[in-house]
């Protein structure tokens, strides 16, 4: 059965090539690392959300080529109002962690196995946060991803913040 953040992941959409299925978004990866496959990549996945009447969740897949730009596709979620800055952050995380081992699957079935992914949590050591980054970042981690914070977290605290508002 698939679980409901996975649900979630169906449609993208990108400043580029507008509304994508995930397949779709998964084929610009691969063309975009492709077109210069000696530079160095990481995928970034982020999740960040927003409180409205209901809680908005916006996931962003970030191909950087590293020193020379990168593209970016996005997905919206709705969901139930979330009150708990607490749940909303580890709601983000079990997002970002479902959907950077959907697409670690698929980046080892196309021979991508080496190219480094890595996850943006919108959490940081100042603000309300601080007293969970040790497990949020414990979680990611123990899931096998490399997790980055604040101010280092441009996936989540950036790109995905762009498209929650």
């Amino acid at each position: 059965m698939e679980s409901t953040c996975l649900k979630s992941f169906q449609d993208f959409t990108s400043p580029t090539f507008g509304r994508l299925s995930i397949d779709e978004m998964f084929e610009r990866v691969i063309e975009y690392v492709n077109e210069i496959p000696d530079q160095t990549y990481n995928v970034i996945i982020g999740t960040d959300s927003f409180l409205n009447s209901e809680t908005l969740f916006v996931s962003a897949v970030v191909v950087h080529r590293v020193g020379h730009g990168g593209r970016y596709f996005y997905k919206k979620s709705q969901r139930r109002k979330m009150e708990s800055l607490k749940q909303r952050i580890f709601y983000e995380a079990t997002m970002s962690i479902e959907l950077a081992t959907m697409l670690r699957k698929m980046l080892n079935e196309k021979g991508l196995r080496d190219l480094p992914l890595e996850i943006h949590l919108d959490i940081g050591e100042n603000g309300e946060t601080k007293e969970i980054i040790r497990e949020v970042v414990g979680m990611v981690t123990g899931s096998g991803y490399a997790a980055r914070t604040k101010p280092d977290s441009f996936g989540a605290s950036k790109v995905a913040d762009r498209h929650s508002k």
